[in-house]
């Protein structure tokens, strides 16, 4: 099985979003039990705390619930533990990179790497715009999906 670890600052909007996305992605093409997403948060802020109720509305409108996830933290073991370490923005990646040390097997990688046009992911909690964060995760999460389909890993 691959496992992927979505990361943003506080794991309440993107990274959930991203977890949550790209898992509705695997169950509808029938990969379950062949790949799967969790995420975290790169700073204690959130700790505990439920999704943002604007990524809970944005993917209740697809029909994805958010129930039962509450923001937990990177931690040194998890670069050991999943495939691919995945942030939203470039200031994640830094972060990432000072929690689980060097990364030395190639693990990590924004979410909106795997596509045409590499960029960071704007934060709804700044901007309001859980539309916009939503066609951004979900064009990464479809993206990062046809890549590790590419890579015959499946």
């Amino acid at each position: 099985m691959i496992k992927i670890m979505m990361v943003c600052h506080g794991n309440i909007c993107r990274s959930p979003m991203a977890e949550f996305v790209f898992n509705d992605l695997v169950k509808k093409r029938g990969l379950d039990g062949m790949l799967m997403a969790v995420s975290s948060a790169i700073s204690r802020e959130e700790i505990g705390n439920p999704v943002h109720h604007g990524t809970r509305r944005k993917l209740a409108e697809y029909g994805i619930s958010t129930a039962g996830k509450h923001a937990v933290q990177l931690r040194k073991e998890d670069y050991g533990k999943y495939d691919y370490l995945v942030g939203m923005e470039q200031t994640n990646i830094r972060n990432m990179q000072r929690i689980v040390g060097q990364d030395t097997d190639h693990k990590i990688a924004r979410l909106l790497d795997f596509c045409d046009s590499p960029r960071d992911i704007a934060d709804p909690w700044y901007t309001g715009d859980f539309d916009r964060t939503y066609a951004d995760v979900l064009e990464g999460c479809e993206a990062m999906l046809t890549y590790l389909l590419d890579q015959d890993t499946i």
